[in-house]
């Protein structure tokens, strides 16, 4: 049976805290104080939205946290299940296509510029097409973006600063952080783990990974993850028909993202638009990230149905193209080249064949913790396995897996207060690291 000692965390420390944000007030008193030496302060503001975020941002944290480990045992094999990062070589029909583009662009005659901001013509069709067949998305709905997260926050900033919000406890932490930024929040609560005037759903396994409907406040924007990142959850048809008319008796939108929709390995729905009536409430965000192993090609799109309109009849996709037109301008076309290539028959095979290794590697992981008297959730429809350790604080859990395996996951309370008590392992890895990440927490949790 495993075993987690249970002393506090630096993050949950109130000792450690306090004594952190004294080191912190007397280093910003000293830098103010030697500012006629050494800075010249402006007369701007800070952004107050960007004061209310708690500590970094979860991933970067996490490596700051692997580079930690790394200084203090140096000859140690790190092997990181922690952030979502594939692993896979592109398929070759894909690396070749950008670079074939690369080298056009060498010429005269291949040389272009400026591609259209809402992306390649035949990108917009191939996507429609392939990935929403039969679901009457048409091309000009189709908006490809340099990946899901950015695409995000361009989306706040097309919602604006006086929407309500809600959101999957826990949920990816992009969600509620460029809502804080954006200003759609009140102030962090320490005692509860959340920010005031955000909806937080509770999706556990105590309710099947979906909100009590009848329970969930109205909001304006209904943030909804499927599959979920990170607790693997897919939601099903019935689920997703309910959240639909959810959002038509509250007249909400629903910003649905889809970016683990190519793992879905049952009857779940891999699209909202599967659901009749969603095109009337619902954008959907996805990216090639994942399914084609583009984490750093930097490649998505977003659909956003002509049908949605405001609440006075002004159609929704006309803003977000003003919002494409003025603060993005466009995605790479080389990368773009590659997306064309990831939906062609032979590229959808190559990009399959990885997805299914990646699955394999969830299995071996569910299997592993299992064997150990775990409750593991996800690793069917989703590359993450999450794994509840009760009584246990996931930072806690964090840090004694990384301390004694040099083994990575990702604290469940990083993806919010739902998250306590849970780790997220990611599937993404070379098949011989999931082995051997599997054998060493064999041996710290039996």
């Amino acid at each position: 049976m495993y075993k987690i000692s249970t002393g506090s965390s630096i993050m949950h420390c109130p000792v450690l805290l306090e004594s952190r944000s004294r080191l912190k007030a007397q280093m910003e008193t000293s830098v103010v104080a030697a500012a006629p030496d050494y800075f010249t302060r402006t007369r701007v503001s800070r952004n107050v939205n960007m004061e209310k975020l708690q500590n970094n941002y979860l991933f970067p944290e996490i490596s700051s946290r692997e580079l930690e480990h790394m200084k203090k045992y140096p000859h140690a094999k790190l092997i990181s299940l922690g952030i979502g990062d594939t692993t896979e070589p592109l398929p070759e029909i894909v690396a070749l296509s950008m670079a074939n583009y690369a080298r056009c662009l060498s010429t005269p005659e291949g040389y272009k510029g400026y591609g259209l901001e809402q992306g390649n013509k035949e990108l917009r069709k191939a996507i429609a097409e392939t990935l929403y067949k039969d679901l009457q998305i048409k091309d000009t709905e189709v908006f490809i973006s340099d990946g899901s997260q950015s695409e995000i926050s361009r989306l706040q900033l097309l919602l604006g600063s006086k929407v309500t919000i809600a959101v999957q406890d826990p949920s990816f932490p992009a969600y509620i952080d460029s809502g804080v930024i954006m200003g759609q929040t009140g102030e962090f609560d320490h005692a509860s783990g959340r920010y005031q005037k955000i909806e937080y759903m509770k999706c556990g396994p105590e309710n099947n990974f979906f909100p009590d409907l009848h329970e969930t406040s109205r909001t304006d924007i209904i943030f909804f993850c499927s599959p979920n990142n990170p607790t693997g959850q897919a939601a099903s048809r019935e689920q997703l028909e309910q959240l639909v008319e959810f959002a038509q008796e509250n007249g909400s939108i629903i910003v649905y993202d889809s970016a683990y929709a190519a793992f879905v390995s049952d009857e779940s729905p891999r699209s909202i638009y599967e659901i009749p009536g969603a095109r009337k409430v619902a954008i959907e965000v996805s990216s090639f990230s994942k399914i084609a192993g583009f984490t750093g090609v930097r490649l998505g799109w977003t659909v956003v149905p002509d049908e949605l309109l405001y609440s006075d009849g002004f159609p929704v996709l006309h803003d977000f193209n003003r919002i494409i037109c003025t603060c993005f301008n466009g995605a790479s076309n080389v990368a773009q080249a590659g997306g064309l290539a990831c939906l062609s028959p032979e590229g959808l095979t190559a990009v399959y064949s990885a997805v299914d290794h990646y699955k394999e590697n969830a299995r071996i992981l569910v299997d592993s913790f299992t064997s150990l008297g775990l409750r593991v959730y996800g690793g069917v429809n989703a590359p993450y396995v999450w794994v509840h350790f009760p009584g246990s604080k996931s930072w806690d859990v964090f840090s004694e897996i990384l301390e004694k395996t040099h083994v990575t996951t990702v604290p469940g309370s990083g993806f919010g207060p739902g998250g306590e008590e849970f780790i997220r392992v990611t599937a993404f890895g070379r098949r011989d690291n999931i082995l051997e990440a599997s054998r060493r927490m064999k041996s710290l949790l039996s």
